[in-house]
Order: C-alpha cells, then structure tokens, then sequence
C-alpha cells in the first residue's frame, strides 16, 4: 500500500522544536488540518527520530471509546497503552485529538505530565471550551499553537506551484504576477480550507464549504457553547457575513436581530474564539479609545463568508471580499494584536496598521487604482511619523501587491 505524503505546514517545524519539552496543545477551527499536522508529526517521528510504532498512540476524542477511557483517568489510560504494546519505561508519544471534549482536560493532562513519560500532542477546534477548562495548574507544562487555513504561501504550494513569495523582487517577469494575481483572486473567493484549496471542482468546493457550515458552525458550536436560539445566532451569522469588512455597531445589530446586548456579545465572542470571525479594534496610543470605538470584522475564512453571505461563490472580487482577503493572508503571518485599522471622527482610514516592533505600517486597500484615497494615510503618517506608507492593490501604478506586503512584515 502506497504511503500517503503529507503536505507540511509551515507551522510544523515550530512545533517539532517542542515535542518532548512540554504539553503541544494545537488549536484551530475544524477541517484546517489539525488532524493531518498531526499524522504528519507521527510521520517525523517513525521516519527522522526512528520512534517504534508501539510507541506512538492516536486518541480522537469524538470516539466515545477513546473519550470514556480518558475521562476515566490517567492511569487506565497507562494500562491501555500498555496492553496496547507500549513499553511505559520507555518514552511514549500520546496525540490526542479534540482535547476539549474532556470532562477535566486539565487535570488528565497534568496528571499525565508529571506521572509519566508520556509525550503529549493534543489538538482543540474551540479556543473558548479550551481556555475555560484548561486550569492554572497546567501553567509552565504547555505551549500553544494556532494552526488556521492556508497562507498564501501554502495555497500555492497546496497548488503546485513553485512560486517563492519571499524571493520575488522587481525582476520577477510580469507573466509570474499576473499568474499570482488570478490564484489570489481564487485564495479570496474560496478560501484557504486545504480540502476546498486541492479540490478543483467547484461545486465540491461549495459542498465541502456548506458541510462545515451546517456541521461545525451552526450545530457543533451552538450544541458545545449551549446556544437556545438556533434560528437568531444563524441568524447572526449571515448578517456579519454581509458585513464584513465593516464596522460592526452591536446597538444596530441588536435592534435588527432583536437580540439583548448581552447575548449578542456573547454570540459574538463564542465565533471569535472559535476561529469564524475576528472584531479588529481601531489603532489608538489611547487603550480607552481603542477598547470603546466601533470594531471592524473580519471572516477568518473567505469562502465561508462568502457562502454565508451570498449562498454562492461570487465571479469577480468587490472591494470588501479584496480587504476580507488581505485580512486572512495576514492573519497568518502576524500576531493579530499587532494588526489594527485607523479611523477618525472625521473619516478619514486606513484600512491596516500593523504594529512591528514599535514601527507603524499603514496600508490601505483598493482594487482599483482609480479609486484610492490618499489622505487617510498622509493624516495617520502626519500625525505618527511614519516612515512609509503603501497602497496595496492588483492594479496601477505606485502600489504593492497583497503577497509583496510579506516582505515589509
């Protein structure tokens, strides 16, 4: 039988440094490749570090059999093992896959941790159920990885394509930007799940994309976060979907849905820590400001904004889908808390600002050169002092291109 070949992410040579020094928890939203980040970290082992098979164990814990037997405790999960083949005086390599269906995921882990030489690889889907059961006594046993769709980077490779972003410079022939500014286009309508990434036809993409939708974000996330009404938190969803892009006033949103604000918020909160939405605060030296000004959202994933906006792929970018899909590429390269927009009363924006190591970027976003604005970013550099300021677009003159912006992070 044909061995299968894991495409690698790039997140995968950061956690190998880790293995067998602390508890790797792995988070990210469903179907962005956990699972398969961890048969591939099973790979490394067996082949590069030459781990024995009987030394390696998979649990999914959406396997009520897997699921009772940890919940039972650590030390039945050792006689297991070892019935299993394991030799616990030797080290064992335990991946553990959706952590947060544990009853106490965070005494099971710690437990394990310090009875045993048991190497632990867990993975979650919610940040939200993981933090809220992962207790203090798990501080200094682990560290954390988020794991998200593909970056742009890993979209071309996924493709095939032997295009190094980092290596283009201005000799790079027009033919290869041209050719990156149609896989861009198809990175912003369908989005960065590998699944819907390597399948070329499109109405599977559209199957995979509704699957996730109506398995993970309306029933999975409401069963797990105890939603009592489907019909408005779905709602909700489809409402923030059109907005992307946009600043999301929770007064006027409240009224439309009639929702309280109170459970609004807590919608709200449970689809950002679940990795489908992200609220991007406004850049102020003012933490006061920055907290009570009007956020902006973003879609962690275009395609599934896109389905949930408009039930359908659309053929050309607007100028929303083009900012939503700069969010996602950068969403993978940088530390969301240093990534903020920049508006005033007066409205005058910037649609970026990116925060690197105390040096402000601006960046402001149009498809078309015709229609860019320049006095949002000559008021935010008057007024910050920053030394550049750029024009992402895929058209015109004195502009960058979205994938040119990686080598200024």
């Amino acid at each position: 039988m044909k061995k299968v070949q894991y495409k690698i992410r790039e997140i995968f040579p950061k956690i190998i440094k880790h293995i067998g020094k602390s508890i790797i928890v792995i988070h990210g939203a469903r179907q962005v490749g956990k699972t398969t980040l961890i048969y591939s970290l099973q790979d490394y082992l067996k082949e590069k570090q030459h781990i024995k098979n009987n030394q390696i164990f998979y649990f999914d814990l959406e396997d009520f059999e897997f699921l009772d037997l940890c919940d039972s405790g650590y030390k039945n999960v050792l006689k297991y093992l070892e019935i299993k083949g394991a030799n616990l005086k030797n080290k064992i390599y335990l991946f553990i896959d959706e952590i947060q269906y544990l009853n106490n995921p965070s005494s099971f882990l710690k437990l394990m941790y310090d009875h045993s030489d048991v190497n632990l690889i867990v993975s979650g889907s919610s940040s939200f159920a993981i933090k809220s059961k992962f207790k203090d006594s798990l501080v200094g046993r682990t560290i954390d990885f988020e794991l998200f769709g593909l970056s742009f980077q890993e979209f071309l490779n996924f493709k095939n394509e032997k295009i190094n972003l980092l290596k283009l410079n201005k000799k790079t022939p027009k033919t290869i930007q041209d050719k990156l500014k149609n896989l861009f286009t198809e990175y912003a309508i369908y989005g960065s799940y590998p699944k819907v990434v390597l399948e070329k036809n499109i109405l599977i993409k559209e199957q995979i994309i509704k699957q996730i939708i109506n398995t993970y974000i309306k029933k999975d996330i409401a069963d797990f976060a105890q939603i009592r009404d489907i019909r408005k938190f779905n709602n909700l969803i489809m409402l923030l979907a059109r907005q992307s892009s946009n600043l999301v006033n929770i007064q006027e949103i409240s009224k439309i849905l009639n929702l309280n604000r109170e459970t609004l918020e807590k919608y709200i909160f449970i689809l950002e820590n679940t990795y489908i939405i992200k609220l991007l605060r406004p850049y102020s030296t003012s933490k006061e400001v920055e907290i009570s000004k009007m956020p902006k959202i973003y879609f962690e994933d275009t395609g599934i904004r896109n389905i949930l906006a408009f039930y359908d792929f659309p053929k050309l970018l607007d100028e929303a889908l083009f900012e939503n899909a700069f969010y996602m590429m950068l969403r993978k390269e940088i530390d969301i808390e240093n990534l903020y927009f920049w508006r005033t009363k007066n409205e005058q924006e910037v649609d970026f600002v990116i925060n690197k190591k105390g040096s402000l970027i601006p960046l402001e976003l149009k498809l078309s050169f015709f229609k860019i604005r320049h006095s949002g970013l000559e008021a935010f550099s008057n007024k910050y002092n920053t030394k550049k300021t750029y024009i992402v677009s895929l058209d015109g003159k004195n502009i960058i291109y979205p994938w040119q912006v990686l080598k200024v992070l």
